[in-house]
């Protein structure tokens, strides 16, 4: 997953004592056709809803996402394949937290529902 260039600039803020960060009370998950980029915003699916994720404690560089499933979308608006995610402090507006791929692109046709089994945080 990459971080976000608002999580970033956050982060450093923190570490030079120049600005505090406040983890947001729930992070929200959204589909994306493609890279998403550093601010999270390109190749937005059709599908603009974001959908609430809880993650586990962090554990050798990681955090996985809790539910079965992770993540669900009842009755997608379009057909379209799905290839990327964002993360974001907010249901409708807010800050980008980062991104990444998802594990294997999904292929989805208006009116099903999709969801993911599993969203891994991971930083290198």
């Amino acid at each position: 997953m990459s971080l976000s260039n608002y999580l970033e600039q956050k982060l450093v803020d923190v570490v030079t004592e120049n600005g505090t960060f406040t983890s947001p009370a729930d992070r929200y998950v959204k589909l994306h056709l493609g890279d998403p980029g550093e601010d999270c915003t390109a190749n937005a699916a059709a599908n603009t809803t974001r959908v609430v994720v809880t993650f586990g404690a962090w554990a050798a560089g990681v955090a996985n996402g809790l539910g079965t499933p992770v993540a669900e979308w009842v009755s997608v608006p379009n057909t379209e394949t799905y290839t990327h995610f964002s993360l974001w402090d907010n249901l409708t507006a807010g800050n980008p937290l980062g991104s990444g791929a998802l594990g294997a692109s999904a292929a989805v046709t208006a009116g099903q529902t999709f969801q993911l089994t599993a969203l891994t945080f991971a930083i290198d």
